[in-house]
Parts: C-alpha cells; structure tokens; sequence
C-alpha cells in the first residue's frame, strides 16, 4: 500500500537533492529540526501543512507544485496496482433456511 507521507517524503528529498542541499541547510532554512525533516523525507512522520508551506518554500518549490507531484505518484501507484478479487460471502445456514419456505411432499 502507498502511503501519503512516503510519497511526499520521496518528492521533497529528491527536489533537495536535485539542488544540491544538505538537509542541515533546508532544515535551517525552514526552522525544523534536522532530525524531524530527515524523519519526514523518509516517510516515518507525518508534516503539517504549515510545515510543508516552510520546507517547500526552503526548496523554492511551491507548496501546489509538491502536492500535484505527490497526486500523481499516487494515481500512478493506484493504477498499477492488482484489482482486489471480492469473493461472495455465504449468508449463515440458519438465515438462508429462514429465507426459504419449506413444503412437504
């Protein structure tokens, strides 16, 4: 199962990397913790919205921008996921025999 803050953990390490900074230098930047930013950008914590607003402007990335880039991971991982196979499910003897009238030969 694709989770949320992974994707969005993937998408702000990559665009960090792409731009050459080191996590102590965007989580400067962004007054957070190195410790919780590197927890974020592994998918381990949870951000709030107000400090993905700070991270992404760290990055010069717009918040919009990150998020339709997220979007599209997960359409991407939904689509590739296996259909799940729904197999019907047997009501109880003893409600089917109540549903069925019974006449004696």
């Amino acid at each position: 199962m694709v989770l949320l803050r992974r994707e969005v953990g993937d998408v702000l390490r990559t665009r960090r990397q792409a731009l050459g900074r080191t996590l102590r230098e965007v989580s400067a930047t962004a007054s957070v913790s190195l410790g919780y930013l590197s927890e974020i950008e592994r998918g381990e914590k949870e951000a709030s919205s107000e400090l993905l607003a700070a991270v992404c402007s760290a990055l010069g990335l717009p918040l919009s921008a990150m998020l339709r880039d997220v979007s599209s991971r997960l359409a991407r991982a939904e689509e590739s996921a296996p259909t799940p196979v729904l197999l019907p499910v047997a009501a109880p003897a003893e409600e089917f025999e109540s549903q069925v009238e019974v006449t004696a030969a």
